[in-house]
């Protein structure tokens, strides 16, 4: 019994963090904020992944909680908030708004740490050519403990981290490099990403992405490896949807009842 109202709390608590945005303006404010920290800063995303992840870790919902902004992920997301009656706002997936912030941090130094050699470098030559040619870059796998990743930071003093290591490793080092890292800079969460940069994952068709349905298009490349977190995972995903907003309805009428 305990278990079971201890992740629609996770949830809860997640939902009140998401930071929903809601015009292309209000994306672009965003960007601003984030693009000039005065200090480190964590950005993260949360997906339906995410969500079923820290039903069962609780040091992953404690670092995806703390992180400095958390953004809306996905068409699961945007049901789970449709079925709360909260305006989901817009997909900001990070698949597609990394590169935009990584084009704001041209002329800084960048870190690029996460999958594997040769996807890697192939990452590296990718952003330099297409997204920041003026930076500077350092590198390193995602197979590290943590202090190398927080020397190369101490030394290079990057601007901007981008994580490409997966969920949870990703935010639980993020947050690691934020509580000893003195300069400014904005640390990134971003899944995949350098491995969509380095050529090791294709991205979906367009069409795909505007509906929501990329995640169908990589179970398609790796069945095997996605099938759990698409299929199996989108299934409990989507019943837990429907039970934490009928325990949200029944919370909200015991409001109700007490103030009445």
């Amino acid at each position: 019994m305990e278990r079971r109202k201890t992740w629609k709390l996770r949830w809860s608590k997640l939902v009140r963090k998401i930071e929903r945005v809601h015009t292309p303006v209000d994306r672009q404010v965003l960007l601003q904020k984030i693009c000039l920290p005065d200090n480190p800063l964590v950005l993260a995303f949360a997906n339906a992944h995410a969500m079923n992840m820290l039903v069962n870790s609780e040091s992953f919902f404690d670092s995806l909680c703390t992180a400095d902004t958390v953004l809306r992920d996905g068409s699961g997301m945007e049901t789970l908030f449709n079925q709360l009656n909260i305006p989901p706002g817009l997909n900001l997936n990070g698949t597609d708004l990394i590169p935009d912030i990584v084009s704001k941090f041209d002329g800084r130094c960048i870190a690029l740490f996460g999958t594997q050699e040769p996807y890697l470098e192939s990452g590296v030559d990718f952003v330099e050519m297409n997204l920041a040619p003026k930076s500077f870059y350092i590198r390193a796998d995602g197979f590290h403990e943590n202090d190398v990743y927080y020397l190369l930071a101490v030394k290079h003093r990057p601007a901007l981290i981008v994580l490409g290591m997966g969920m949870p490793r990703q935010e639980e080092v993020a947050i690691a490099l934020r509580s000893r890292l003195v300069h400014p800079c904005l640390i990134i969460c971003g899944g995949a990403i350098i491995d969509f940069w380095g050529g090791r994952t294709s991205r979906a068709p367009l069409w795909m992405r505007l509906n929501g349905m990329e995640w169908l298009f990589r179970l398609q490349l790796e069945p095997r490896r996605l099938f759990k977190r698409y299929v199996i995972g989108n299934l409990v995903f989507l019943t837990r949807t429907l039970i934490f907003s009928a325990f949200n309805r029944r919370l909200s009428r015991q409001i109700l009842k007490r103030q009445a």
